[in-house]
């Protein structure tokens, strides 16, 4: 089966940094473009980064100055790494792939179960 499992969310205080995980499973990996999402509560969920098959790497323009998408191929993984964090970014993230790298979020699947980060002094 093809799964999808983020996790590395918690409590952080503002200002601070987390890396969040995406461990993929049931398929090959290497073929698939991999994103992050994220929904906030009480909001629309929104994309926020995504690395193509090829390790190419696009962020929505307002993310990519605080996130950082990386792949590891050889161990089906994918991270987020997030700093300067902001009580605005408390939300459940979630990952998911798409054949190719795409502004949207319908274009995915297989999501997994999310982790939340929450974002609090």
């Amino acid at each position: 089966d093809v799964q999808l499992q983020a996790f590395g969310g918690g409590l952080v205080q503002p200002g601070g940094s987390l890396t969040l995980s995406c461990a993929a499973s049931g398929f090959s990996f290497d073929d698939y473009a991999v994103g992050w999402f994220r929904q906030a509560p009480g909001k629309e969920g929104e994309g926020i980064s995504c690395s193509s098959r090829d390790g190419t790497k696009y962020y929505i323009e307002n993310m990519k100055d605080r996130f950082t998408i990386f792949r590891d191929n050889a161990k089906n993984m994918v991270y987020l790494q997030m700093s300067s964090l902001k009580p605005e970014d408390t939300a459940i993230y979630y990952c998911a792939i798409n054949n190719v790298c795409s502004h949207y979020s319908a274009d995915f699947g297989s999501w997994g179960q999310g982790t939340q980060l929450t974002v609090s002094s």
